[in-house]
């Protein structure tokens, strides 16, 4: 089960028409999701891995994306560890892990058990959407992640000690073990999702962080992307040396300086989700400057067209059909 275009683009095969798909393409935005969301709640959906099935193929029939995605949530992992999350209707915790409790939150092969329901969700999902479509899964970046587990409201310069060892030793372990369990199900790459990197200080981040992202790539080659946000050009740029399936980068990235130093694996991005919500007329312009900024990139292999970041709850479906629409056929 491979989609055409997302495997030529994962090789950097030459090709007009870029596969395309969208972070949290199958969510509130979109009437199908609604209609599942009246029955069950967003954990039931989750968990059920016939429901969240369904839930991935619902903008596969609809809008026709190239790929499907797991439908999880990057929290789940933190939940695995023991950190009691509830959805009302964004996530809470009842409690934190602080440098006093960090190393009673360390029983990874427990944790990895609680996102079995993970792996049935790809074996479920693969079944439901058509063979011309890919599938991957996805898990949170490894700082991203800490910032939710310590609290977003911590002082970094306290506790960064104590963050980066809880790394080392417990999360990123269990991380790959969380990307091993999505692979073996069937996801085709699984995509890291890192958007809380705003306030990892730079040094820390070339110093110490991309040995952590080094890692976790050369583990799985070529089968695991990042998606960054929160950090210039000039920090994520060395990381592309390393063996990533591909990159997604927000619409604060300049595509073209990318593209000159992608020497493998897919880029993906990067129209401002934001335009996503204007009117048809308004959206029909801003689609089409970026359509012909796209253009005048002379070699874009590799191309995976998306947004900036996720859909946008309040987003029309009707300029979800133009955006595919107008993107298809003006590179067609």
């Amino acid at each position: 089960m491979a989609n055409t275009l997302f495997q030529n683009a994962l090789i950097k095969q030459r090709q007009n028409v870029p596969p395309i798909w969208f972070m949290r393409q199958a969510g509130r935005y979109h009437s199908h999701y609604q209609n599942l969301k009246e029955k069950y709640t967003f954990e039931q959906l989750c968990k059920s891995p016939e429901l969240a099935a369904e839930v991935a193929f619902g903008p596969i029939n609809e809008f026709d994306f190239d790929v499907a995605i797991l439908f999880s949530d990057i929290l789940f992992i933190l939940e695995a560890l023991g950190l009691e999350l509830k959805f009302d209707p964004g996530p809470k915790f009842t409690s934190y892990i602080s440098a006093e409790n960090f190393k009673d939150y360390n029983n990874i092969e427990k944790a990895i058990e609680h996102l079995k329901f993970q792996s049935d969700a790809i074996k479920f999902t693969k079944e439901k959407i058509p063979n011309s479509k890919s599938l991957i899964g996805f898990v949170g970046g490894p700082w991203t992640l800490i910032r939710y587990a310590f609290g977003k409201d911590q002082l970094i310069p306290k506790n960064k000690e104590v963050y980066f060892e809880f790394l080392i030793t417990t999360l990123v372990p269990l991380l790959k073990k969380n990307i091993k369990l999505q692979l073996d199900a069937g996801a085709e790459i699984v995509m890291i999702f890192d958007s809380w990197l705003y306030d990892l200080e730079s040094k820390d981040f070339k110093a110490i962080y991309t040995t952590l992202l080094e890692d976790i790539s050369s583990t799985f080659p070529n089968k695991v992307g990042y998606y960054s946000k929160g950090k210039q050009e000039s920090d994520i740029i060395p990381c592309m040396k390393y063996p990533f399936a591909g990159f997604g980068f927000d619409k604060s990235i300049n595509l073209a300086d990318i593209f000159q130093n992608s020497k493998h694996g897919f880029v993906q991005g990067n129209f401002d989700e934001n335009f996503m919500l204007l009117d048809s007329d308004q959206f029909r312009e801003k689609l089409t400057i970026y359509i012909d900024y796209m253009k005048s990139i002379e070699n874009k292999d590799g191309w995976v067209c998306g947004l900036g970041h996720g859909i946008n709850k309040e987003t029309p479906e009707k300029n979800v059909h133009l955006f595919l629409e107008n993107i298809r056929k003006e590179f067609s």
